[in-house]
């Protein structure tokens, strides 16, 4: 596969999920880059802005499976990633697969699940594989989790541990529309046959799983100037010396933004990855990955504004 051809298929999905998801461009694309990057996406945002749709929509655009598990405090691991039973009628042991055997997994409010569940996720995330009854079982690749959680309710709800965030790619929040934007999106609804929910039936597959493996595999291929490298280390390491930073990211943030440099280059029909690939990527992917420091709570700011000093601090390398 060509990088034009990639590219192509790259465009052609999010013409394919914006048909849906109408003024929220910026969200589509930071999903969509995960994607093609191969990480896992967390998506913050009020009860109705689209963020299990935006999954939904994204897994019908190509032939792969897609399954959702809607996370809640009696939610066990098992539930997730399966479990062996005992055939009464054969007498012997059988194995039976949990829903993170399929290419997007859609968790859907991952923080009303307690520790322990979503523990269950850590191996799946990272090394893309499943432990249970002293065996181990390989996922299909490609495979994305699409995690969603609602900011504002915190009853029931348990927070992701820093070790889990660090495997999400990136995290991704989706505001408020704007007011042309949601007038569009009633439109769309009321013209349904329900008014009730969108017919996902119109949204086209533009490619099987085969096709978007080689996009992903052609995403690693893509040129990254070593001093674009140490540019996007320098930055992960300013936020770990930064005052208003209790803690800063590990090295996983160096890699992800090397990656989502990658598959930003490719969605443009690019061959090499540049400064500003990494400079765009850097509030998404450490956004999640750093704590402020209490002080620079107490003066109303918070992880984010420390970011944006590091990235005014951090020079970039000419190339």
């Amino acid at each position: 596969m060509t990088i034009e051809k990639a590219a192509q298929i790259i465009e052609t999905i999010r013409s394919e999920v914006q048909k849906v998801v109408i003024g929220q461009n910026d969200v589509v694309e930071q999903v969509l880059t995960a994607f093609v990057a191969g990480g896992h996406v967390l998506i913050e945002g009020l009860p109705g802005l689209g963020k299990t749709l935006l999954a939904r929509l994204l897994a019908a655009t190509f032939t792969g499976s897609c399954r959702r598990v809607q996370f809640t405090p009696d939610l066990m691991p098992s539930d997730i990633i399966g479990h062996v039973l005992y055939d009464m009628q054969s007498g012997k042991f059988t194995t039976r697969r949990g829903p993170v055997f399929t290419n997007v997994l859609i968790a859907d409010e991952i923080n009303r699940a307690p520790a322990k569940t979503q523990a269950a996720l850590l191996e799946v995330m990272q090394e893309y594989q499943v432990s249970f009854d002293g065996q181990t079982h390989l996922l299909e690749r490609p495979f994305m989790t699409l995690a969603t959680e609602n900011p504002a309710e915190h009853e029931g709800t348990y927070p992701l541990p820093d070790a889990q965030l660090d495997r999400f790619l990136l995290k991704v929040l989706i505001p408020y529309p704007s007011e042309e934007a949601e007038s569009s999106f009633v439109r769309n609804l009321l013209d349904s046959k329900t008014g009730e929910t969108f017919d996902l039936s119109t949204v086209r597959q533009v490619c099987g799983i085969e096709e978007l493996a080689e996009v992903q595999n052609l995403c690693a291929m893509i040129r990254v100037d070593p001093l674009i490298v140490n540019y996007a280390v320098r930055l992960v390491g300013g936020t770990r010396d930064h005052h208003g930073l209790r803690t800063g990211a590990g090295p996983r943030a160096s890699l992800a933004l090397v990656r989502l440099a990658r598959a930003a280059a490719l969605a443009e029909g690019r061959e090499f990855a540049t400064p500003d690939d990494v400079r765009r990527w850097a509030i998404p992917v450490l956004r999640h990955r750093v704590n402020p420091a209490a002080e620079w709570e107490m003066d109303g700011r918070g992880a984010e504004d420390a970011v944006h000093l590091v990235l005014d601090s951090v020079k970039a390398p000419r190339i």
